[in-house]
């Protein structure tokens, strides 16, 4: 299946049926009156959250979604029927924007959540609403309210517990087929992932899922590369497992530049809890190892060192960042009024 994470639609609701002017003309009821019945309301359009779904490749074939307008009102006292809704079905995690493709309308984050994007115009009244004691026979009735037409934009951010972070080549996609079932594409060149992938981890009877999006590189945040376009999936992410490659000659410099450009692109994303991995450890020899580590510990802190082949020090590292996970957790569900 084919993966779209941003796409644009065109909406419309129904317009309201018009009212009906209409008079009883019965055999042997001298006095009829209006009996003109209102018309019907028009639907409304409607997006929903659910379940099975990951992609918005969908939208890509049909943009334009309009939903019936309400029947007139005819004789009788007769009410027109009232036109059919029309439900955009979406993944979970997907955000609603306006035309500018700033404002968020909607964010549905819990499959079956349903929010209304356009109401249908209301019905217009017939001749029989405006009888009253000095007008015993209206002539009048009223159109029916037009519908609602607007542009819309579908933004998919993926929902997952855990992103990983990293240049190019940091062993990403090593990582994730190593300590889940996903099977992304891996070989030794750059940008091997193009779209992002999620696996369901498992760590001492735990699951939490962890997406990998393509890799970053110098100047993403300014639109460069294929990053970018990603860092979205990871800022629903409770924690973010920056990879560093250990065959790289400079891991420091390398670190700071993922770090720059998490930054740069949202201070949300910069300000995430982050643990980082020395990867591809097995390519390295005892010595160059422990250099390398202690130049990245020098700016990284706590350094975790890893092995996607060898499954060297994935237990640990998969440890920490279900930790975090749960607090996370905590921290949102924590309800406890605030004490001075």
């Amino acid at each position: 299946m084919k993966f779209l994470d941003l796409c644009k639609v065109y909406i419309r609701s129904g317009g309201g049926g018009s009212g009906c002017v209409s008079f009883r003309r019965e055999k042997f009821i001298e006095f009829g009156g209006p009996d003109g019945g209102d018309g019907g309301n028009g639907g409304s359009v409607w997006v929903e959250a659910v379940d099975g779904l990951n992609t918005l490749i969908d939208f890509r074939y049909q943009q334009h979604f309009f939903a019936k307008s309400g029947q007139p009102g005819m004789g009788s006292q007769r009410t027109g029927k009232t036109g059919e809704d029309i439900v955009l079905r979406v993944p979970v995690g997907t955000e609603i924007l306006d035309e500018d493709e700033e404002t968020v309308l909607a964010d549905l984050t819990e499959v079956g959540q349903r929010v209304q994007l356009a109401k249908g115009g209301n019905g217009g009244w017939g001749n029989l609403q405006f009888k009253s004691s000095t007008n015993r026979a209206p002539s009048k009735a009223n159109p029916g309210q037009e519908g609602v037409e607007r542009t819309i934009w579908l933004r998919l951010k993926l929902i997952a517990d855990a992103g990983l972070v990293g240049l190019p080549n940091a062993g990403k996609s090593t990582f994730l087929a190593s300590v889940s079932n996903a099977r992304p594409k891996i070989a030794d060149y750059p940008f091997t992932t193009l779209v992002p992938n999620l696996g369901v981890v498992g760590i001492d009877g735990h699951e939490f899922v962890m997406a990998d999006i393509p890799g970053l590189i110098e100047g993403a945040s300014e639109g460069r590369g294929l990053g970018v376009q990603f860092l979205a999936h990871v800022e629903r992410c409770s924690v973010l497992l920056h990879l560093v490659d250990g065959t790289s000659e400079n891991v420091a410099e390398d670190y700071q530049t993922i770090v720059t450009e998490l930054e740069a692109y949202a201070d949300e994303l910069g300000c995430k809890p982050r643990i980082t991995a020395l990867t591809k450890i097995d390519a390295l020899d005892a010595e160059t190892q422990a250099e390398r580590l202690a130049e990245l510990r020098a700016v990284a802190g706590d350094v975790f060192a890893i092995s996607g082949v060898s499954n060297e020090g994935l237990t640990e590292v998969l440890r920490s960042i279900y930790a975090q996970i749960v607090a996370g957790r905590v921290v949102e569900t924590d309800d406890t009024p605030w004490q001075p």
